[in-house]
């Protein structure tokens, strides 16, 4: 079991200032492996973003409003058909104890297309990334325009990313880095954007549930190629407060199977790596376990957290090839099976979500 959140060690992400970033000469090789290689966390951060800061304030400020609309103006905003991947979701997922999920809600949309095929068979087949987006134009229309602008600089900024990243798996792989990631990234149609809201605890009892160490989002590993991830933001009764628990936050498992909490700045943009990424980099680049831990004690009741995560993912058509072993979620793919990645999530939601009704 894990040692108490306490005494984790607190580690903070590697940093890659935005203007390095930038130069695509620039050898960040030393970086991306320390992020992102065997012996890394899984994750890293990007400093110094212009527009950066403006737009994650001004767009998480709205989320405590879109998740206290009314109710039949929420229900409104579902999309059962989607396994609830567009529109707003609230008590469908579950969490580790095979509970509903009733103390987050979450919003999703595609920051770049909000309808990517007009295909009906497409939409049919694959309606957790070919669905449409679900705005609430009338109840809160700032939300859109907010929510793609920051998509769009979170995607633009993860490319980058990618692109130094196939840099080092092309150095250790001798992979094309004109084949690698970053161009499957690019292409793709997929790209998912989920509004995070967590619920406050109206009391105490209720923060006592908060004790286990994935009591906010339970341990898991992303599916897609990265996720880019914004500080969170606290409020209470409307009004913006520090975390008042420093325990609270981002754990991940390392390779060693050690639990480390991971520490980056608000005004960095963090990227993690996804399951795809580590598949198709052979390894070189490593995904890693994480959960999300609630603060707990008197002063969370009533504290609202608002987050946004971008899921940057191969387009629905995209062929993958799995490895024989050393991947999550063996036990729904055969050794060497091809699959596209629409059909690797649709199994992946059926997991999760059963069968469709």
């Amino acid at each position: 079991m894990s040692p108490a959140a306490d005494q984790t060690p607190t580690i903070r992400t590697v940093v890659i200032p935005f203007t390095q970033l930038q130069d695509k000469d620039a050898d960040l090789s030393m970086k991306i492996e320390e992020g992102f290689g065997p012996d890394g966390l899984g994750i890293l951060s990007v400093s110094d973003v212009p527009g950066y800061a403006s737009l994650r304030q001004n767009f998480l400020i709205l989320l405590p409003r879109l998740a206290n609309l009314p109710e039949n103006v929420k229900n409104g905003l579902e999309d059962p058909q989607s396994r609830y991947n567009f529109g707003w979701s609230h008590g469908k997922e579950k969490l580790e104890s095979g509970k509903p999920d009733i103390l987050k809600g979450s919003f999703y949309a595609n920051p770049i297309l909000d309808k990517p095929t007009t295909e009906a068979a497409l939409i049919q087949r694959y309606p957790a990334y070919c669905g449409s987006n679900i705005w609430p134009q009338t109840a809160l229309p700032e939300l859109e325009t907010a929510f793609k602008s920051l998509g769009k600089l979170i995607l633009d900024v993860g490319l980058l990313v990618a692109y130094h990243c196939d840099k080092y798996v092309s150095k250790e792989t001798g992979i094309s880095h004109n084949e690698g990631i970053e161009q499957i990234v690019y292409r793709s149609r997929c790209h998912k954007g989920r509004l995070l809201y967590y619920f406050p605890a109206e009391s105490r009892d209720e923060t006592q549930d908060n004790e286990s160490m994935s009591s906010w989002c339970g341990w898991h590993t992303d599916h897609g190629s990265f996720t880019g991830l914004t500080y969170a933001i606290f409020t209470k009764g409307g009004v913006e407060v520090p975390c008042p628990d420093s325990t609270a936050g981002l754990y991940i498992k390392t390779r060693t199977g050690q639990i480390v909490k991971v520490v980056y700045k608000e005004d960095e943009i963090a990227y993690q790596i996804g399951n795809i990424t580590e598949i198709l980099s052979t390894g070189c680049l490593c995904a890693t376990p994480h959960c999300v831990r609630a603060p707990k004690g008197e002063k969370a009741t009533g504290l609202e957290r608002s987050t946004f995560a971008l899921f940057m993912q191969p387009d629905w058509d995209e062929k993958l090839v799995f490895p024989e072993s050393g991947h999550v979620n063996q036990e729904l793919i055969q050794a060497n099976e091809s699959l596209t990645f629409g059909e690797y999530t649709e199994k992946l939601l059926d997991k999760y979500y059963h069968q469709k009704k």
